[in-house]
């Protein structure tokens, strides 16, 4: 693998500022545009450009496969949790209002928070384990 010194220089000034803006997406996206999906692909999208630009070993380390894994699983959980929640807090599934009964507004604002986050979660993990799938195939011959 050649080593292209501007690249990774450019590369490691822009991750940083690619992963913050992944989080201003992600909590944002409740007052905006934006939201869980949105951030989950920016955020994988770092990810993936460490990935070709210092090898996918070295993105292996960074975001281990089994991580990947109990992170997609876990954002599912926190989506389905919070519906349940709302449930048995009287409400239907993702009742936001249910899980805040005195404050209606605060409950909305919690559950959307909740529901986007898990979102973020397994759309990221997703994406970044599609990439190692792809990337980590052999060309047959």
């Amino acid at each position: 693998m050649k080593h292209y010194s501007i690249l990774r220089i450019v590369s490691k000034l822009l991750i940083p500022y690619i992963l913050l803006f992944a989080l201003y997406v992600q909590f944002h996206g409740d007052y905006g545009p934006g939201g869980g999906f949105q951030a989950g692909v920016i955020f994988a999208a770092a990810i993936i450009l460490y990935g070709l630009v210092f090898g996918l070993e070295a993105a292996r380390k960074v975001a281990p496969p089994l991580l990947m894994e109990t992170l997609i699983a876990l954002g599912v959980l926190i989506y389905a949790g919070t519906g349940v929640a709302a449930m048995i807090g009287g409400g239907n599934f993702l009742d936001y209002h249910a899980l805040d009964p005195h404050h209606a507004k605060h409950g909305q604002h919690l559950g959307i928070l909740l529901v986007e986050f898990g979102v973020g979660v397994t759309v990221a993990a997703v994406m970044i384990s599609i990439f190692f799938a792809f990337a980590g195939w052999e060309r047959v011959k």
